[in-house]
């Protein structure tokens, strides 16, 4: 692994444990050259995602993205770290579970917002309002009354 400090290629991990509900492995590292310390994860990945935009390009799936509009949305709420590093990574899980390497943004937005819905109705909201692209106040009543009781089971 190579220094992010240095560049030197020849680092040595000094600490190794599972991470993210064992979907990881943490990696402690020490550069000799330098005297650096750093961190890497290690994860299974089943297969390349490519992200099908709605202008109709197309992308790599990037899982820091996933996790900082996810982090962003929790921001200030009080939901353990830990609990965010399992959904997020059992979202991941899903996505590469699904069977096809191309998935539309529109789905993994669905995915998210479902997996949201459970854990925090603001986090919810809050990634409604940029999923969906909120314009105005009215947007985000329109959207709260459909949460309210009675109104899931009409």
């Amino acid at each position: 692994m190579r220094c992010p400090f240095c560049g030197n290629v020849d680092t040595q991990v000094k600490d190794s444990r599972p991470a993210e509900d064992h979907a990881a492995i943490r990696r402690r590292r020490f550069c000799p050259a330098c005297g650096g310390r750093f961190t890497t994860y290690e994860r299974v990945q089943l297969r390349d995602l490519t992200v099908l935009k709605s202008n109709g390009r197309r992308e790599d799936f990037d899982r820091d993205k996933l996790e900082r509009s996810v982090r962003i949305a929790l921001q200030k709420r009080p939901i353990e770290p830990e609990r965010m590093d399992q959904m997020i990574s059992g979202l991941v899980r899903r996505l590469e579970s699904m069977g096809e390497t191309d998935i539309s943004s529109k789905t993994i937005g669905e995915i998210v917002m479902e997996a949201l819905q459970r854990i925090d109705t603001v986090a919810y909201v809050r990634f409604a309002s940029v999923y969906k692209n909120f314009q105005a106040a009215d947007d985000f009543e329109d959207f709260i009354e459909e949460l309210r009781p009675g109104k899931l089971d009409e």
